[in-house]
């Protein structure tokens, strides 16, 4: 349940998540759209513009009625602040994210803080 991304944020290739609620409906699509290079072609069969999937975002959170500013950026931060709330180990988020450095991937810790409450010291067991 993996996706290869192949030259994304800073040209970067890794892996991401697939999700299982996700699969069907894009086996849906890909059977309606037949992608050639692609999973997601724009015009000309060409990849979609960082420009272009910014619009895409912003007209779904219009669509799903999110009032509040939605980036590609905020997508990607906000799956890897749940994936850490939800006890990930910051070294695979790491490399969900094609961070090079640990330190880049530390950015995420600190909206963590609210969770630090539930952590039970060890001393206290």
């Amino acid at each position: 349940m993996l996706i290869r991304v192949e030259h994304a944020k800073g040209n970067k290739d890794r892996y991401t998540l697939l999700s299982a609620t996700l699969l069907k409906e894009l086996r849906t699509y890909y059977i309606e759209w037949k992608p050639k290079e692609y999973l997601f072609e724009g015009a000309k069969r060409q990849k979609y513009s960082a420009q272009s999937v910014g619009k895409i975002v912003k007209m779904a959170s219009v669509k799903a009625g999110i009032h509040r500013k939605v980036t590609p950026h905020i997508l990607r931060h906000s799956f890897a602040t749940h994936l850490l709330e939800n006890g990930t180990d910051l070294r695979y988020i790491q490399n969900l994210l094609g961070h090079s450095s640990s330190k880049t991937t530390e950015l995420y810790t600190h909206v963590a803080v609210n969770n630090f409450r539930m952590i039970k010291n060890p001393l206290d067991l």
